[in-house]
């Protein structure tokens, strides 16, 4: 198992360097040049969608609560889809009319409004920082159990691997390793879903024994009530479309035509990793009720108790490093867009003009990254609690603005920088109340719900009182980009 970490870290680091020597401007350094092709691009936004949390967190929560659990699957993986149909086409003729490298420069130019670039960024800096962190722990504990470090050395490590490759060669360095970890991870995903098929015999008998132990299991909710799963459904389904390190690969694509079939690539790529997300899950839980393993002490063990007791030790090794690719390669689009943020988009809100920008963009990648490393040696509550906080406010903040602005003429400048600090406000706060516990939500409704409901109110609500300011909002190239 050593030897095949060791083997994976090598190979990053090859990247890293081969990317370094690429990496000449600030065009390849936050868009990787615009060359992408499109299988590239897929394959690296499928990565970067997919965390520990699909090899680790995900077969968890399908043992724990059972089909209810697709009411975070389906809707973020349609969304998924649906985002890169429908907004990638816009963003990406958005390059062609102008130098756009960050999405709060893509508001900038919907909306023309400085101040909007401005919160946009604030609000993508603080969840940068907050994503960041939970998946260095992440990464951490993962080495921490191939490796034979304790857990503070692990991140030390994890963090300090993702530095050198991310601060030297950039998004073009992250772009090719996402493409090897992305690779490692379909392989891996369709690999272990055989081996949980024939673990329990197939689906058929696998279905009849939860029909029979745990009825439950199989229904519509699971064990969530159906508020929860509605909940669920409403935050992993529209939220997806305002996570802004995927909708970041939209600005590479070298040759816009090939968006027609970006979806349909894609949906394929998730779709190989998903795989095991609801496989070992399924697997786990009739592996369980049967009576061959004893029940898990934490949902989160059932990832390594499948691979221990039922694939060889090669496979459990390559899964393994799937889920640190899969960990390294959010952690790294989250620096890109982080970087970004504060070498491009907080400058040109205070009205001055970036310079040295690959310099620059290289130095903010280490400061964030050792301010995420401070974030995640605090190894407790807390960092869970940020981790939230993360998600919550990207979708809060992003989800109007950007993924209905660009499909809605008469979204106005005034409503997009009510939105998004409305979102960053009620996230900020309602999160933190929940966690100090000085305030109690209905059974299954999520603080990141309440945040992104009012966004959106107030999104519509003000584009409604302003609504004769949309026309003066957009400039001509904006409006051929609008109807792209």
């Amino acid at each position: 198992m050593l030897s095949i970490a060791l083997l994976y870290f090598a190979v990053v680091a090859g990247i890293g360097i081969y990317s370094a020597r690429r990496t000449r401007t600030a065009r390849d350094f936050f868009v990787a040049g615009r060359g992408v092709g499109l299988v590239t691009l897929a394959i690296a936004a499928m990565a970067t969608t997919l965390s520990g949390f699909t090899f680790i967190g995900g077969p968890g929560l399908i043992y724990r609560v059972g089909l209810g659990a697709m009411f975070i699957i389906l809707p973020a993986a349609l969304t998924n889809t649906m985002g890169a149909a429908v907004l990638a086409r816009r963003l990406r003729a958005l390059v062609d009319k102008r130098e756009v490298f960050t999405i709060p420069e893509a508001l900038a130019a919907r909306y023309r409004s400085r101040a909007v670039q401005g919160w946009s960024a604030v609000a993508i800096l603080l969840a940068v920082v907050s994503y960041m962190a939970t998946n260095l722990l992440a990464l951490g504990l993962v080495l921490e159990s191939t490796l034979g470090l304790s857990l503070a050395p692990a991140i030390c490590v994890g963090a300090l691997v993702v530095l050198a490759y991310s601060a030297s060669g950039g998004i073009l360095a992250g772009l090719y390793t996402d493409v090897f970890q992305g690779l490692l991870m379909a392989v891996a995903s369709t690999a272990v879903f055989g081996y949980a098929l024939a673990s329990g015999g197939g689906m058929a008998s696998m279905s009849r024994t939860l029909l029979s132990e745990a009825p439950g299991f199989l229904s519509p909710w699971g064990s969530l009530s159906p508020l929860a799963a509605l909940s669920f459904f409403f935050v992993f389904g529209i939220g997806t479309l305002g996570q802004p390190h995927v909708a970041h690969k939209y600005f590479m694509l070298r040759d816009a035509s090939q968006l027609r079939w970006f979806p349909t690539v894609l949906t394929l790529a998730m779709t190989l990793t998903l795989l095991l997300f609801v496989g070992v899950g399924v697997a786990v839980k009739v592996q369980v009720l049967r009576g061959v393993m004893p029940p898990l002490s934490h949902p989160d063990e059932a990832t390594p108790a499948f691979l221990r007791a039922f694939t060889p030790g090669p496979l459990a090794a390559l899964v393994l490093s799937a889920v640190t690719a899969a960990i390294m390669s959010t952690v790294n689009s989250f620096l890109s867009i982080g970087a970004a943020a504060c070498t491009r988009d907080l400058p040109r809100a205070f009205g001055m003009t970036p310079r040295d920008e690959l310099r620059r963009g290289r130095a903010w990648t280490v400061v964030l990254t050792l301010l995420s490393l401070l974030v995640a040696l605090r190894s407790d509550t807390l960092v869970a609690f940020i981790g939230i906080f993360g998600w919550g406010l990207f979708a809060s903040t992003l989800v109007p603005a950007l993924a209905i602005g660009f499909n809605w003429p008469g979204a106005t400048p005034a409503a997009a920088l009510a939105s998004i600090v409305t979102g960053l406000v009620a996230t900020l706060s309602v999160e933190s109340l929940a966690y100090l516990g000085w305030f109690r939500f209905p059974s299954g409704v999520t603080a990141t719900a309440l945040a992104l409901v009012l966004s959106l109110l107030v999104f519509f609500v003000v584009s409604w009182f302003t609504r004769e300011t949309a026309a003066d909002a957009l400039d001509a190239d904006l409006r051929a980009v609008m109807d792209a």
